[in-house]
């Protein structure tokens, strides 16, 4: 599972919210680059190779190796889903859903999910799981959602608890029940799904409806961060910024920040600013570093488009007055640089050896405005 390609701006709010619904899609980054021979691929998919197509639909989408294009990662996922591989058959049906790399089609997209989903895919029925619950491409059904869901927690995949959990807590299609939500997210994490961790972090922090454990939700928030889940690298992070004394190390809070910045979170980013701007303990001093203040709030504008250049703009200029124009300029074009090559925000970032890494967008997230995550 993979990196938020969300919706039109690429952008995911990590960290702005607590709960958080699966609406369509995840996706990810890799942890480490493979070696990966464009020209060799290319002949041998080209030649039929479905295993081929997919490694080329995730490196043009992920950047592994190539340029992202989301249409070639389209063009060679639609390609092995036509050779009837549930996986790529289950990618590319969010691509429609999305209108990612293709024109948005949400009959394509049911097309597709039926697919994977008939082929077993747990994925898949929880995607099609998902679009009865908001009624796009067939009418709206929170029962045949909550089929779907439970069908998938009986085979063992935890995303569909979370689902559940995700539908008692908000009352989506069934009486709001903050008990039975908890439960599904407690199921969720015994299945090993982080997003079930990451939102049952949320209630023990922050939730009014149960008394607050921190260590709990640290736990519960380092369990995410090992499977490679972003919002949570954010939340813990801030987390132990008003807790430092849960912090397993001095510098557990800088790592988690810098490994969800480099994944695309503006928020982290923001968080890197502010600790640069306002100094971090050296010793027995508290250094300040203006020129790396600008640069992580520079780089959180661009990551957090207009949103993050409204937040930032007073600090911008504050910090391009201290540094100067030639400083300023350089700056400018470091973080435009990196900000080119790294336009999406992921969600996840995944090892090397992990088999999702070949199908990096399965479902995406989508923040619940009621609710708040640690900050």
């Amino acid at each position: 599972m993979c990196r938020c390609i969300l919706r039109a701006s690429g952008i995911v709010p990590i960290g702005s919210v607590g709960l958080a619904i699966l609406i369509g899609g995840f996706s990810c980054i890799l942890a480490s680059a493979a070696n990966f021979d464009l020209d060799q691929a290319r002949k041998r998919a080209e030649q039929g190779s479905v295993q081929d197509q997919i490694e080329l639909g995730a490196a043009y989408l992920t950047g592994n190796g190539v340029p992202q294009n989301a249409s070639l990662s389209a063009y060679w996922y639609e390609k092995a889903a036509g050779s009837g591989s549930p996986e790529s058959e289950d990618q590319i049906a969010y691509m429609y859903e999305a209108g990612l790399g293709v024109p948005a089609k949400i009959d394509r997209a049911v097309y597709w999910y039926r697919l994977a989903a008939a082929a077993g895919l747990m994925r898949a029925k929880v995607n099609l799981g998902l679009l009865y619950l908001k009624g796009e491409g067939m009418p709206k059904d929170p029962a045949m959602a909550q089929r779907f869901f439970r069908d998938a927690v009986r085979k063992r995949f935890g995303a569909g608890a979370t689902c559940l959990g995700h539908m008692y807590f908000l009352g989506l299609g069934v009486p709001k029940d903050i008990p039975a939500a908890e439960k599904w997210y407690e199921k969720g994490v015994k299945l090993d799904d982080p997003e079930a961790a990451y939102n049952l972090a949320i209630v023990y922090s922050t939730s009014a409806y149960h008394s607050h454990d921190l260590a709990k939700a640290a736990s519960l928030l380092r369990r995410a961060v090992d499977r490679g889940y972003v919002p949570a690298m954010h939340s813990l992070a801030m987390l132990l910024n008003k807790h430092p004394e849960l912090a397993h190390s001095p510098k557990e809070q800088r790592t988690l920040l810098e490994k969800a910045a480099k994944a695309g979170s503006w928020k982290s980013s923001v968080m890197l600013g502010i600790l640069a701007r306002d100094g971090e303990r050296d010793g027995k001093a508290v250094k300040s570093d203006p020129s790396a203040a600008y640069y992580h709030f520079k780089l959180a504008a661009l990551q957090g488009g207009s949103a993050g250049r409204k937040l930032l703009k007073r600090d911008l200029d504050t910090l391009a007055a201290q540094i100067g124009n030639e400083q300023q300029a350089a700056l400018d074009s470091k973080a435009q640089a990196w900000y080119v090559k790294h336009q999406f925000a992921f969600v996840f970032i995944l090892r090397m050896n992990d088999p999702a890494r070949f199908f990096p967008v399965v479902s995406v997230e989508e923040a619940m405005a009621d609710s708040a995550a640690p900050r």
